[in-house]
């Protein structure tokens, strides 16, 4: 993979003067013409490709020809960033990624053949997901603050999992460990559902995951609700209690959350980016999409390409000071 990265890489870069001699005014009278892709980083089925999904029909409408979502996994979204990075910056081709891609940043620092901020034009935050605590019902401990207390008083002996390491669910602990003065063991897994098994079996004791996941072990008593990473409660679980409401004064507030940002290869023309990004959040007001993404769990966002940049900044660099203080590897 690395002879193909760096040969399309270079074809792109000798490119890249004859696209920017296009001035951005004809670029947008002209776009588009044809067909646009989404790269999703991941298989189907997993919060980016739904996210990337509902979108892709809406706007295809609007912009007037179909938008294609395009699966392209592969270590840990490195591939298919790498695919959307080497891209022709002409419109045609967007990214859809999730905050590993900011985490990647500093796990995968050096060994990227692009990198998380410069090889790409922020278009739009499209949604956030907050992350929900959910505890083993083997557990004694009712709330959040009875589990953190019950961990506090026995350094190391309790694990908590997540969907693997790097993960937005496995950095959030660690944040909270930090913050709250817990040592806990992390069991990583292979995804989301093998770890919610174990935390039903009483293997591991808790696990952040965003709700959609969740939702149905809630309404059946297999795990219990703890606590969501919001500063305020969510209109989609109004009875679920923010991580603040524990009562612990370093977690008030504790904001923590899955996100689906859509980027396009640095140096599409700006006019291009403005218009996707306007569509996107237009199409997030649309009362049934709005709907349909609260029913996953979804916080509807739609920021500017400036603002949607500065997030994704923030969040690099949020990360990397979680994955440096908390020694935080991938082997």
């Amino acid at each position: 993979m690395k002879t193909s990265v760096t040969s399309l890489s270079r074809r792109a870069m000798l490119a890249l003067p004859a696209l920017a001699g296009m001035g951005g005014t004809a670029w947008a009278q002209d776009f588009p013409s044809k067909p646009l892709r989404i790269i999703v980083p991941y298989t189907p089925g997993g919060t980016t490709d739904i996210a990337a999904r509902l979108v892709a029909e809406p706007l295809g409408r609007a912009l007037g020809q179909p938008v294609v979502v395009e699966n392209r996994p592969g270590a840990n979204s490195i591939v298919g960033a790498g695919a959307a990075a080497i891209s022709p910056p002409d419109g045609y081709t967007l990214l859809m990624v999730l905050p590993a891609h900011a985490a990647n940043a500093t796990l995968q620092a050096g060994k990227m053949p692009f990198d998380a901020i410069t090889s790409f034009a922020p278009v739009s935050l499209v949604v956030q997901a907050p992350l929900v605590m959910a505890g083993s019902p083997r557990m004694a401990a009712r709330t959040l603050a009875e589990f953190l207390e019950y961990a506090r008083s026995r350094p190391g002996q309790v694990n908590y999992g997540s969907s693997g390491i790097g993960a937005t669910a496995h950095l959030a602990m660690e944040q909270l460990q930090l913050l709250a003065g817990v040592q806990m063991t992390h069991i990583p897994y292979r995804g989301t559902q093998p770890a919610l098994q174990d935390l039903m079996s009483g293997n591991i004791s808790l696990m952040f995951d965003t709700y959609s996941p969740l939702k149905a072990q809630f309404e059946a008593g297999t795990i219990k609700p703890l606590g969501i990473a919001a500063a305020e409660r969510a209109e989609f679980a109004l009875n679920l209690p923010t991580v603040g409401e524990s009562g612990i004064a370093a977690l008030n507030p504790f904001v923590a959350s899955s996100w689906c940002m859509l980027l396009a290869p640095a140096r599409t023309p700006q006019p291009l980016v403005d218009r996707i990004s306007a569509e996107v959040a237009k199409l997030l007001r649309e009362p049934a999409m709005a709907a349909r993404m609260q029913d996953l769990g979804f916080v509807l966002e739609g920021r500017t390409p400036v603002a949607t940049g500065q997030f994704l900044r923030e969040e690099v660099e949020r990360w990397g000071n979680v994955i440096r203080t908390a020694n935080v590897t991938v082997e």
